[in-house]
């Protein structure tokens, strides 16, 4: 392995560190080289600020000095609450960037690049390009779709059940797997699911089990509003809560969440229920960049058949429920092989007997 891809995978580990935590800034890492040594890294603090370029040469000092920075996404080069990044790399004299990717906001958009190569820092673009795209893939998603990436989770029997037909789930896939479900939480801004689930579990959506950087905002799309009061309303001291629903809500529960505290979306309806394309939209002018969903049924249908979902996330269990146990996702009303939503495997692995696999779509 070349010295540039080496020291850009570790920049993408640190930048890893940021997931979920500095929407609707990127997770970006940064490592400083100088000899062959390296002598300061960053990554985005949480809530977007500090950048990780501003970590890194803040541990670097006067090292900094003619060192070669790596550097997850393009600096920027635009002035927000601070100064731009590529004008911090130049004012400490580094002298080379190496950048896995130009950044698409269009108040950066190459210009970043261009400002280091004017003051004369020799700039080598693309290393290790698909790696950072596939990490950045909810700020992409988000300033080119103007919508987060969308993760669907799934924790099925092995004939892709989640509950007998009485409804009982508990527990078909093992402890192990569902605490890992906690830690995936933590790596999105938010955790998403429908009316229905919310209805039949009055479900918390909180990460537990460890303590995160950062509760993920809990969403909840009800066209209705017609919630259970008492954990999710018990909880806004615990996490955000936002509530997403159609123009139907009655006033009455409107008022009440908001009296809680929760920030409430009213959301367009379309065929059988509220739009999902306009809640992402919403969701993405919020500033979500990566949202967790978990289902229900129905809801995962509309997501699928409006071809939002970016990513599938299943738990298989050695289990066999049979044909008459609840089915994870909800009618698709496919006609033909050729129209199925069809994603490629991108990770396996055991967890606990159980089998943790990730696809995404091409």
């Amino acid at each position: 392995m070349q010295p540039d891809e080496r020291f850009m995978r570790l920049a993408l580990s640190l930048a890893r560190r940021g997931l979920g935590n500095t929407w609707p800034n990127p997770a970006v890492g940064c490592v400083l080289v100088k000899g062959g040594v390296i002598v300061g890294r960053g990554w985005t603090q949480p809530g977007g600020r500090p950048h990780a370029e501003r970590r890194a040469l803040a541990q670097a000092g006067a090292a900094a000095r003619g060192a070669t920075a790596y550097v997850t996404l393009e600096p920027c080069s635009h002035y927000g609450k601070t100064s731009p990044c590529s004008l911090a790399l130049i004012e400490a004299g580094v002298a080379r960037v190496v950048s896995a990717q130009t950044d698409p906001d269009p108040r950066v958009a190459g210009r970043g690049h261009a400002m280091l190569r004017a003051a004369g820092i020799a700039v080598t673009e693309g290393t290790s390009e698909p790696e950072a795209r596939a990490l950045q893939s909810g700020f992409l998603s988000r300033i080119e779709h103007g919508r987060p990436w969308l993760a669907l989770k799934l924790a099925t029997s092995f004939d892709g059940r989640i509950a007998l037909s009485n409804g009982q789930s508990q527990w078909i896939t093992s402890a192990q797997a569902r605490a890992h479900v906690h830690a995936l939480r933590a790596e999105f801004d938010a955790v998403m699911v429908g009316g229905e689930t919310a209805r039949a579990d009055d479900p918390l959506l909180t990460v537990r089990n460890f303590t995160p950087v950062q509760q993920p905002v809990r969403v909840v799309a009800a066209s209705r509003l017609d919630l259970p009061r008492a954990r999710l309303a018990g909880s806004l001291d615990q996490a955000p809560l936002w509530l997403a629903h159609g123009p139907q809500a009655p006033e009455q529960a409107c008022a009440y969440w908001q009296g809680r505290g929760a920030n409430l979306f009213q959301v367009p309806l379309a065929e059988g229920g509220m739009d999902p394309h306009a809640l992402l939209q919403a969701l993405g002018a919020a500033g979500l960049t990566r949202v967790f969903c978990e289902g229900g049924g129905r809801f995962a249908a509309a997501l699928m058949r409006a071809g939002l979902v970016d990513e599938l996330i299943g738990f298989t269990a050695g289990m066999v429920l049979g044909g008459d146990g609840r089915a994870a996702i909800g009618p698709m009303g496919i006609a033909q092989l050729a129209g199925a939503p069809r994603y490629r495997l991108v990770s396996q692995r055991e967890i606990g007997g159980d089998v943790l696999h990730r696809w995404r779509r091409d």
